[in-house]
């Protein structure tokens, strides 16, 4: 049963290997596993714990750590210059009407279409705040 080591060590550097080529943050928590369920190995105890260890540890390790880890490590989100908008203030080009689908504002020298956050009527010529962004559309707020 000596290959059974082996297999956990494969398993680990495997899991290593394609993490460190994706980034993504998915079989690191199965290399910890098996890091764990090779420990085992070692104390005598017999596969079926070690599978059970296995399975156990990178369950938990992937429920309990990954949202922090991806939420700190900022995995999947790529910042874009979009992401700038929120919070500028822009001036309204045509009147803002969600109920008619109506509405642009003007900011860095683009044209955007735009709704209010609030359902507001919004004038032509007064400022905004930008909330959100959906889609191509801008979600703005009066100043």
């Amino acid at each position: 049963m000596e290959y059974v080591g082996w297999a956990w060590i494969i398993i680990i550097v495997a899991c290593v290997i394609i993490e460190a080529s994706t980034m993504g943050l998915t079989t690191i928590w199965f290399a910890i596993g098996a890091l764990v369920a090779w420990f085992v190995h070692l104390t005598g105890l017999g596969l079926h714990v070690q599978i059970v260890v296995f399975l156990m540890v990178s369950i938990v390790c992937l429920v309990l750590t990954r949202p922090l880890a991806v939420k700190k490590l900022k995995v999947g989100k790529t910042k874009t210059n979009l992401d700038s908008l929120i919070g500028e203030t822009a001036k309204v080009e045509s009147t803002i009407n969600n109920f008619n689908n109506e509405g642009y504002v003007k900011i860095r020298g683009q044209v955007w279409s735009a709704r209010s956050a609030d359902d507001d009527i919004i004038e032509k010529d007064e400022l905004v705040v930008i909330e959100e962004i959906k889609g191509v559309r801008l979600i703005v707020k009066r100043k």
